[in-house]
């Protein structure tokens, strides 16, 4: 990224501005991480409440699972926009810069836009925070702090409708402050076990807490426990029940250059020859889910949308980090696989959709991630393995990952090397053994592909780079 520009775009930026930014962000950083999460919705209902509801003043769709929310997200997204709906989206974590987190018509918000907001809200979050603190409690959190500006966004835009990926659960996650009229479930699957449980019906039980009174809770493919309790969720508040599989589905997928060509059945119509430029099965029932949900949102699941609008929004639909080629000669792919099910789903995307003579990992992984299931799934998929460490604080020290890494693919199929610039270079040596055939994918965490994405120069839009 040039200085003095913002990212992802040539529209420059008042250094003041800049500065500013930087400073914001590191006061937000400052904060407990996202990853340490406080069993209440409090602090932030207080502050909703001081900042007069600023939550109830869109209609939003709400979206939880373990893998896929985020594209779940970006693609119900992209269909809203389409039918011409002005919309916000929530995701996180964000790859380079927090602002991707909070969208307005698909952009990320400006310096301007998000510092404007959080000056909006501070005062609030201070007062809560005082009171927090005076009782013996924490301050609001990192991840609380982002969801506030986000809301206080959406509804000063206005947006007609908002798109929100919980952040961790549902329950207690801070998005849970408002109300969706449809509630999406993603496959869940064993994830953030030391915060969540460490078995399905514990996980499920928190994600299903996004779904409320008189929703209507669109379900994904689920094991049969979690999709049991889903199902008591929404006769417990009365919410309606759209399964896939049942009520809307994947009826035709093909690969196709650049992604997949599949036809869909919605809860009100079926809608064929549609191409996504995304790869792997999981994407397509991504898809389904995604046309259902907005199925739901626009006509309560009993009027069709129109074809070519659905066409037009899923061949812009994007999805930076996921399956995405940042750089040709050699081809490095990267994805944001961060736990066994993510890692089973684009190893089977890869075999599907790619033909390597030669595939090269380079792999790091974070220290409460389950590494040797991963390790053990990524074995039959790469022909070298190259492990690092990214900049996250919580990256598994090489030399240890390196070590379970051994153990599964033998000594002369893997290189440790602890820094990733180093790693990438090493990973793509190796790959050109395999001359114009061979790639580099990098994976493990959320982290490690933004790392990769920042070195090769690739932007939050998705942009490959030759």
């Amino acid at each position: 990224m040039s200085p003095g520009r913002a990212k992802g775009s040539d529209r420059p930026v008042d250094p003041a501005v800049a500065a500013r930014m930087a400073q914001v962000t590191e006061e937000i950083l400052a904060r407990s991480p996202e990853n340490v999460i406080e069993p209440t919705l409090d602090r932030v209902v207080q502050v909703m409440d001081l900042l007069g509801h600023p939550q109830r003043n869109f209609g939003l769709v709400h979206v939880t699972g373990t893998n896929g929310k985020t594209s779940t997200t970006r693609i119900i997204e992209r269909l809203l926009r389409e039918l011409g709906l002005t919309t916000g989206r929530f995701t996180s974590p964000h790859l380079h810069d927090l602002r991707e987190r909070i969208a307005i018509a698909g952009e990320p918000i400006d310096e301007e836009r998000f510092l404007a907001a959080y000056d909006d809200v501070l005062p609030y979050v201070q007062m809560v925070d005082e009171a927090s603190v005076a009782a013996g409690g924490p301050r609001i959190t990192y991840f609380e702090l982002l969801v506030i500006v986000a809301y206080a966004v959406f509804s000063d835009a206005p947006v007609d409708v908002a798109v929100v990926e919980v952040g961790l659960g549902g329950v207690w996650d801070a998005t849970n402050v408002a109300d969706g009229s449809v509630a999406v479930v993603a496959p869940v699957a064993i994830d953030h076990t030391r915060l969540l449980g460490d078995n399905l019906i514990d996980i499920a039980t928190e994600k299903a807490g996004i779904i409320k009174s008189d929703a209507i809770a669109v379900l994904g493919v689920q094991e049969d426990e979690v999709m049991q309790l889903m199902l008591e969720r929404c006769e417990e508040v009365g919410a309606s029940a759209q399964v896939e599989g049942l009520a809307y589905g994947v009826l035709e997928r093909e690969v196709a250059v650049g992604g997949q060509l599949m036809s869909l059945r919605g809860l009100a119509g079926d809608y064929t020859d549609l191409f996504l430029p995304l790869f792997g099965a999981h994407q397509v029932h991504n898809a389904a889910m995604a046309l259902a949900d907005v199925e739901a949102f626009v006509g309560g699941g009993e009027q069709p949308l129109d074809a070519d609008v659905v066409r037009a929004a899923f061949a812009e639909v994007t999805s930076p980090g996921r399956l995405e080629i940042v750089r040709r000669s050699p081809t490095v792919l990267v994805d944001a696989a961060h736990n066994p099910a993510g890692i089973a789903a684009m190893a089977e995307a890869i075999r599907e959709s790619f033909t390597f003579h030669r595939l090269v990992g380079v792999v790091a992984v974070l220290q409460e991630k389950d590494a040797s299931s991963m390790l053990e799934l990524l074995e039959p998929l790469l022909d070298h393995i190259v492990v690092s460490r990214s900049t996250s604080p919580r990256s598994i020290r090489p030399d240890r990952l390196g070590a379970m890494a051994v153990e599964l693919f033998g000594e002369d199929r893997v290189t440790v090397v602890p820094d990733l610039p180093d790693a990438l270079d090493i990973a793509a040596g190796l790959a050109d053994e395999g001359g114009v055939s061979g790639a580099v994918l990098a994976t493990g965490s959320i982290t490690t592909v933004a790392d990769v994405r920042m070195l090769l120069g690739a932007d939050e839009r998705g942009d490959a780079q030759s």
